[in-house]
């Protein structure tokens, strides 16, 4: 049983405090009672909240019952909280966090503890994109029948309008243009079918006891790895930029990185420009003006 009052992390707060009458601060507000609620039907004991924590989701390290460590985590609602549930169920803890236990109605997931302070951003950049390509392999998996995962293609469609519109935003049309030309061809071109991690990249895995490194957080879809792999190709790229030879840096992180998973290298250029524009004109327009130019400018050297 908890002893203190539970708070919500202020980086939690900062990210979904912006709306006072919407749904997402109704949960924020409720979120103390709702973490005390899980703690008591799962016997639970509470550590403490990890802080600072992200901008989409409660962590709190507790106990069970015989004394094994775990993390209790509170997705915000309508962020595919029952989607990434599905896909740790699918890894059943090969090469992801091993999921114990799931609440449907509120969302909530019990999961293995992992060092959620380690992650591969923590290594060098040439041994964090070694084992990173070594966990993401393992994630890339069969679609189970009956899943409940979108498609790349349906991201990509849901996806176009908005990104036309914060491209005509942000100045980005030559870009944008090529992006959406990408997006359409690219799932129609597209010749195998797997369980993708959605958004994956080095802080998106972190140290574990049971195996050195684990995936989290993922937002699960289906479709070809190329798309899963570009992410991981913006991994660090602001160092990139930084040195000399940008262009050809990135060319040979894109060739490196497809050559070690037999991804086809063209394709995984083009998506690693269309990830590349799509979060570069979302943060140029609604985040750090500043990063999305710079991923801009990344795109354009791929």
């Amino acid at each position: 049983m908890a002893t203190a009052p539970i708070e919500p992390p202020q980086r939690l707060v900062s990210a979904l405090g912006g709306d006072p009458a919407g749904p997402v601060r109704a949960w924020l507000a409720a979120l103390p009672e709702l973490v005390q609620q899980r703690l008591d039907a799962w016997e639970l004991t509470l550590d403490r909240v990890h802080a600072p924590g992200g901008g989409s989701s409660l962590v709190a390290f507790v106990r069970q019952q015989d004394g094994t460590p775990a993390a209790l985590k509170f997705p915000v609602p309508g962020r595919a909280a029952a989607q990434e549930a599905a896909a740790l169920r699918v890894w059943d803890g090969w090469g992801a966090v091993r999921l114990l236990r799931s609440d449907e109605t509120g969302g909530a997931l019990l999961l293995e503890r992992l060092q959620g302070s380690v992650s591969l951003r923590s290594l060098p950049e040439a041994k964090a994109l070694l084992e990173a390509a070594g966990t993401v392999r393992r994630l890339w998996v069969a679609p189970p029948a009956g899943h409940p995962f979108a498609t790349v293609a349906e991201r990509v469609a849901a996806d176009a309008e908005r990104l036309r519109a914060a491209g005509d935003a942000a100045g980005a049309g030559p870009l944008v243009d090529e992006a959406l030309e990408l997006g359409r061809s690219l799932p129609a071109g597209a010749a195998e079918e797997f369980v993708l991690h959605g958004a994956f990249r080095q802080g998106k895995v972190l140290a574990g006891e049971r195996v050195p490194w684990l995936a989290v957080g993922p937002a699960p879809l289906v479709g070809e790895r190329a798309y899963d792999l570009a992410r991981l190709v913006l991994d660090r790229f602001e160092d990139l930029l930084a040195g000399s030879g940008a262009a050809a840096v990135a060319r040979r992180r894109v060739a490196k990185l497809a050559d070690s998973l037999d991804v086809d290298r063209e394709r995984l250029r083009d998506w690693t420009l269309y990830r590349a524009v799509r979060a570069g004109v979302r943060e140029s327009v609604s985040g750090d003006r500043r990063r999305g130019e710079s991923l801009l400018e990344f795109a354009a050297c791929v």
